[in-house]
């Protein structure tokens, strides 16, 4: 325990990696790992008290809100607009972007876009889930409120992002540009742990996270690639594993750690993909790319695309450098024929 370093510690060892201002990340950051903190303790609750299932209400997207959907962004947004650095939030729960308008946060430089708790339905059957949240310096003027161009920057723009994953244990993941760094919470103290530093994704890897459920209704390069997964060669240590949960940051989380490549495509009913670039994609991306990994729409760099609304959607595919490319390579070659 004498060389335990906590969150909050390791954010002002770091600090100088924040571009911009120097205690900036330490409060912006303590916002979420504070909104993490009651959110988890609510998860924990499930099956004992009344926060599990649908509200009978619907997103922006089409999809049934779950009771903590709206509890988690109800809880970051509030934590988020109690610090002087956050001008504004978008969250895949809101149908426009938030604007703070209390005087302490007239002068905030930075806009936050969340998915305030990522495989929500998925809470009901004790399964892992997670909150996505990026970071960007706003590009309207100081002192006045954000606009929508604020939200609609490319993920190269982006100034840190990260993930929570409440799941056997809690971690708070994040990224500064500056490498990849993990924290698991412990509960007996409160604090959030240095457990996993500089995190790196292997090159290559053994497994596969898709929905093989929709494979009949995937472009025929997916499917081509499926196939190919499951194919036996020993020189390339094929067939590969299929592990797919249903929850986006605990695939991502596994296949961080142990190397693989994470597919949601195109498919008949979501010919644009069902990911969210902005909340999902897009901190993903970064965070792949810090550890070594990369991330593609199939065709492109997923932070180089410019967004053009809010709730914008796109096919994913993230993991192990080797993987992903490879994957790149099954929908070139099958771009263009049908089965």
């Amino acid at each position: 325990m004498s060389g335990m370093r906590t969150l909050g510690e390791f954010i002002v060892e770091k600090q100088a990696d924040f571009p911009h201002a120097s205690g900036d990340l330490s409060s912006l950051l303590s916002s979420i790992r504070l909104a993490a903190k009651i959110v988890n303790r609510e998860i924990n609750k499930a099956g004992l008290a009344d926060i599990t299932g649908a509200v009978g209400a619907e997103n922006i997207q089409g999809e049934e809100q779950q009771k903590l959907d709206l509890y988690a962004n109800e809880k970051f947004k509030a934590a988020l607009e109690a610090r002087d650095q956050v001008c504004g939030v978008a969250s895949e729960e809101e149908d426009e972007a938030v604007a703070f308008n209390k005087e302490l946060n007239k002068n905030a430089k930075y806009v936050v876009l969340m998915d305030p708790l990522d495989g929500s339905s998925n809470i009901d059957v004790n399964v892992s889930v997670g909150t996505i949240f990026s970071i960007y310096r706003r590009v309207s003027p100081i002192g006045t409120p954000p606009t929508e161009e604020d939200f609609l920057q490319p993920g190269n723009k982006q100034v840190a992002a990260g993930y929570v994953i409440y799941g056997s244990s809690t971690m708070l993941v994040y990224t500064t540009g500056n490498g990849v760094n993990g924290f698991t919470y412990d509960p007996s103290l409160g604090t959030f742990c240095l457990s996993h530093e500089n995190m790196m994704i292997p090159v290559d890897g053994q497994i596969y996270s898709i929905n093989e459920g929709n494979y009949v209704r995937f472009p025929l390069g997916i499917k081509k690639y499926i196939k190919y997964c499951q194919e036996n060669d020993s020189a390339s240590n094929r067939p590969y594993t299929s592990r797919y949960i249903g929850s986006l940051v605990a695939d991502f989380h596994r296949n961080l750690l142990k190397g693989g490549v994470y597919l949601y495509p195109s498919t008949q009913s979501h010919p644009q993909g069902k990911l969210r670039l902005l909340y999902e994609c897009n901190p993903m991306a970064y965070i792949i790319e810090q550890a070594g990994g990369t991330a593609s729409d199939g065709v492109s760099r997923i932070m180089d695309i410019k967004p053009t609304e809010l709730h914008q959607r796109v096919p994913f595919v993230v993991g192990s450098k080797n993987m992903v490319s490879t994957v790149e390579q099954f929908i070139e070659k099958y771009r263009d024929e049908q089965e």
